[in-house]
C-alpha cells in the first residue's frame, strides 16, 4: 500500500524533523517543542503514553553515548602511544554537552517514528 508505514520511510521522516506518519511539516514550535498534532494528518505528536519522553531520551543518550565511544576511541587510536588525555577530556566533555542539544528534537521524531512502526497511527486515541 502506497500510505503503509516502513522503516526506512519513519527513519528518513524523522530525521528531517517532519512528520513520521505523513511527512508534513512543521511539527516543531521551537527546538525543543513540539506542536500538539501534525496540521497534516492530525497525529497527536505527544502521544501522551507513559513513558513515551522517557523512550525519547534513552535514544538520545544512546546515541550521545555512541558518538562519544566512537570518538574517544577514535582519538585514542590516531594518536597512540601518546594520547593527549586533557584534550580528550575536555574535548569528550564538551562533546557531551552540546550534541544532546543538538539531537534532541531528532531523538523526539525518531522516537515517535519507532512508536508509529509499532502501535500504528489512530489505533489508540490519536486524532
Amino acid at each position: 500500500m502506497a500510505g503503509e508505514l516502513t522503516f526506512g520511510k519513519v527513519l528518513t521522516r524523522a530525521l528531517r524533523r517532519r512528520c513520521p506518519n505523513c511527512g508534513g511539516q512543521p511539527i516543531f514550535v521551537d527546538w525543543f517543542r513540539m506542536l500538539p498534532g501534525c496540521m497534516h494528518c492530525g497525529l497527536a505528536l505527544e502521544r501522551g503514553e507513559e513513558g513515551y519522553r522517557v523512550g525519547a531520551y534513552m535514544i538520545n543518550i544512546g546515541a550521545s553515548l555512541l558518538l562519544f565511544v566512537l570518538a574517544f576511541l577514535g582519538a585514542v587510536l590516531l594518536t597512540w602511544p601518546d594520547p593527549p588525555w586533557t584534550a580528550i577530556t575536555y574535548g569528550g566533555a564538551a562533546l557531551m554537552v552540546a550534541f544532546p542539544i543538538f539531537f534532541y528534537p531528532y531523538s523526539k521524531t525518531l522516537f515517535l517514528g519507532f512508536d508509529l512502526l509499532i502501535h500504528p497511527p489512530f489505533d489508540s486515541g490519536d486524532r
